[in-house]
């Protein structure tokens, strides 16, 4: 890869941790800032800590000190191993809060409908930080905890994030009242259960298994016009026992449209099956 498209994939990747970034930072301030939702992490923690002293320090500030502090912790700890792009993902996120306190100060909700709120309070930043995970990102907070105990600890990390985030949401029971806590926990389990389902329709492919006579018109339109490649093996129908080609390929949603039309018209007794999956490692796909 030339020194150009290596520069232009970095900045296409840091465009996309912008963008993912920004998702998050709208989500948590103007849906769960206002609404005073603990849906664990280091916003949950903020806007716990800003209400137990009494809103003397807005949750964007302690976000801000709290990612500091973890990123200062993070480097010490870590050294080179640190992310740049965690880092970057921190910083952003902690100065896009206090930046956003500063011009669009938000003393109440943007609507009377709690759960409206919520739905973007928690689908905003699953989206963005979706983006960021697929891409080797994060927001920093929580993440740069789970590389501490990675190195240090052989805890289970996921386990031990959960049951962090669940106690943090949990303590809204005693901070705040019974309908911020119970619309908080919901959106916890909410969360938990979106951000792998973005991720997932983030990576989905179509893999096609054709199986077929004539091979040859069907590879050279997946090489020459989708641009992929394929593998062709051998195959015997178990009924009437006759030799067939199969053909084995992975495709974007929008290619497989294409080459399944390709396929009825150019061999339209072939049979396709077409699959879904989201999870493809190798070259063309991810590393």
């Amino acid at each position: 890869m030339s020194t150009q498209n290596m520069i232009l994939d970095k900045i296409k990747e840091y465009l996309l941790i912008t963008a993912g970034v920004l998702l998050v930072v709208a989500g948590v301030y103007f849906f769960k800032f206002p609404n005073n939702f603990t849906i664990g992490g280091v916003t949950g923690l903020a806007v716990l800590l800003s209400r137990a002293l009494g809103d003397n320090i807005s949750s964007g500030t302690l976000v801000l000190i709290i990612n500091m502090v973890l990123l200062f912790v993070g480097y010490f700890l870590l050294g080179r191993s640190f992310g740049n792009k965690t880092a970057y993902g921190s910083i952003l996120m902690s100065l896009s809060l206090r930046l956003l306190e500063i011009l669009i100060p938000m003393d109440k909700p943007l609507t009377n409908e709690p759960i409206l709120e919520l739905a973007f309070a928690v689908l905003l930043p699953a989206v963005g930080a979706a983006i960021l995970f697929n891409i080797g990102a994060s927001t920093g907070g929580t993440d740069i905890v789970a590389m501490l105990l990675r190195k240090y600890t052989n805890t289970d990390i996921g386990k031990s994030l959960f049951y962090s985030d669940l106690l943090l949401t949990l303590s809204a029971f005693i901070i705040f009242d019974i309908k911020t806590a119970l619309l908080s926990l919901l959106g916890l389990l909410i969360k938990s259960a979106m951000i792998d389902s973005v991720i997932e329709n983030l990576n989905l492919h179509k893999y096609f298994t054709v199986i077929c006579d004539h091979p040859e018109p069907i590879s050279e339109y997946i090489i020459h016009h989708l641009h992929r490649s394929a593998t062709i093996v051998d195959g015997k129908g178990a009924f009437a026992g006759k030799d067939r080609k199969v053909i084995l390929t992975v495709m974007t949603r929008s290619q497989a449209v294409l080459l399944r039309k390709f396929i009825k018209q150019a061999e339209p007794d072939a049979f396709i099956l077409i699959t879904n999956t989201s999870e493809i490692i190798g070259r063309g796909f991810r590393a």
